[in-house]
């Protein structure tokens, strides 16, 4: 049975380059500060089209709090004792960044050296085919209810989804949640993101003028904004590079899968000589760890720039906090740091702009059991659990929703796809081996269930 639907799968990679094309080519950043909203509502109708294809008869386009249309759809089996599987990817893909960093044109697809660039090739346009695939090579012979959803708005992080889960439970409910958002660990080697990172936002103002001075006549004894929040942020680093936030623990440490340095290195693109900081190994510093980096900051630019004072000026934070550690109590300790070493007697304001909680999964459960046995088929390996410094809310929203359900993270993505930078790309190989290793687990899942059960 399984090298029947290996051959199936294999078979439809024919037509999965040319219908990811047609879904990269819709620009879908849910953002119309930046794109127009067409590109978001198209990618929306041609995901709720495709999935009406494959038997999900009412297959439709849900309004959420922010604006946003989310897929949501179901097919059942049958029977309505078998368990029931929800899958879930989103359409909405991050900005393009600077469109001359990109090798090829973002929003059309092209290969090189065997990978296939675009953006939202991997995050997580490559994961509505994975899902594809999968549901076409087994055809009919499913064994489980499947519930879908698609959302449109996961990269601007605006809840709109999370809203709707909280709002209309049963249209969710399942005993195994399918998250694809993530990936593997390298190509060729499967994983399941059993831990994630929670996030805090925020703006910090700095005012020290009321207005722009002459640095020739003022320069000095005037301490400028420019120059106070230089000096603040460099209090939430020590030498060795560990985030440091009075109140917040920096100790702790990754026992799953770790990841090694040097592949490290080489996955972030670090150039010659530059160090790997924290005293933590990677995988303490990416998974176990609060991290914070700016994401931008108010300035003069470089060229343009005149000799004059800055007096205002902000700085975007955001600090990733790993499972154990309460994102409230977090932002507090943030805020409240800032705020006692802002130097000089400068006026400093902290602003929340977003937050969300960590994520650890449970993996005792049939339908870990069952995608462990599904990867190990697919890929010839065994599957490895991995964390991941990135957020993801809505897993949070349906654990709390459905503490009975299995959450599981997976997907298309590993670290040389590059998800939200300039470059992004998937191999090819990995949407048909992840599509074959979801066809085995929604083939098996049902009989894993009932041993349980």
């Amino acid at each position: 049975m399984s090298e029947g639907l290996r051959e199936r799968t294999h078979s439809l990679m024919g037509t999965v380059r040319s219908e990811l094309a047609e879904l990269v080519a819709l620009r879908s950043v849910a953002d119309p500060r930046q794109f127009p909203v067409e590109g978001c509502q198209r990618a929306a109708d041609w995901v709720r089209d495709k999935f009406l294809d494959e038997g999900f008869e009412d297959a439709r386009l849900e309004l959420t709090p922010d604006g946003s249309q989310a897929v949501v759809a179901s097919r059942s089996c049958g029977d309505p004792s078998a368990p029931t599987v929800l899958l879930y990817a989103h359409y909405d893909v991050q900005p393009p960044l600077d469109d001359a960093a990109w090798r090829t044109p973002p929003f059309e697809l092209h290969e090189v050296d065997g990978r296939w660039f675009g953006r939202g090739a991997a995050d997580c346009k490559g994961n509505i085919l994975m899902h594809l695939v999968a549901l076409r090579a087994l055809g009919g012979d499913i064994a489980v209810n499947l519930r879908l959803v698609v959302e449109g708005s996961e990269e601007a992080g605006t809840g709109g989804l999370e809203a709707f889960v909280a709002a209309n439970p049963e249209l969710f409910r399942a005993d195994a949640i399918l998250v694809c958002d993530t990936g593997n660990a390298a190509v060729g080697k499967p994983a399941a993101t059993v831990s994630l990172r929670g996030m805090v936002n925020v703006v910090v103002t700095v005012e020290a003028l009321a207005s722009e001075i002459h640095s020739g006549m003022f320069g000095g004894p005037v301490p400028d904004a420019l120059a106070a929040l230089i000096e603040t942020l460099a209090t939430l680093r020590d030498a060795a590079g560990n985030t440091v936030i009075t109140g917040l623990d920096r100790s702790g440490t990754w026992t799953g899968e770790h990841y090694p340095p040097d592949q490290f290195r080489t996955d972030a693109g670090l150039l010659d000589g530059v160090q790997l900081i924290g005293d933590g190994d990677v995988s303490d510093m990416l998974w176990a760890r609060p991290a914070l980096t700016v994401l931008g900051i108010d300035a003069p630019a470089v060229l343009g720039s005149s000799a004059a004072l800055v007096p205002k000026t902000a700085a975007r934070l955001n600090l990733r906090v790993p499972p154990g550690m309460d994102p409230v109590i977090a932002r507090d300790a943030l805020v409240a740091h800032l705020e006692a070493v802002a130097p000089w007697g400068v006026h400093i304001t902290v602003e929340t702009e977003a937050m969300g909680a960590p994520f650890s999964a449970d993996t005792t459960g049939p339908a870990y059991q069952a995608l462990a046995d599904a990867m190990r088929e697919a890929f010839g390996v065994p599957m490895t659990t991995l964390g991941q410094g990135g957020s993801i809310p809505l897993c949070n929203v349906f654990a709390d929703t459905y503490p009975g359900a299995e959450i599981i993270l997976m997907g298309v993505e590993e670290p040389m796809t590059l998800i939200h930078a300039p470059n992004e790309s998937v191999d090819p190989s990995e949407i048909e081996r992840c599509a074959l290793a979801e066809a085995l687990f929604l083939q098996n899942y049902a009989v894993q269930h009932a041993v349980d059960v």
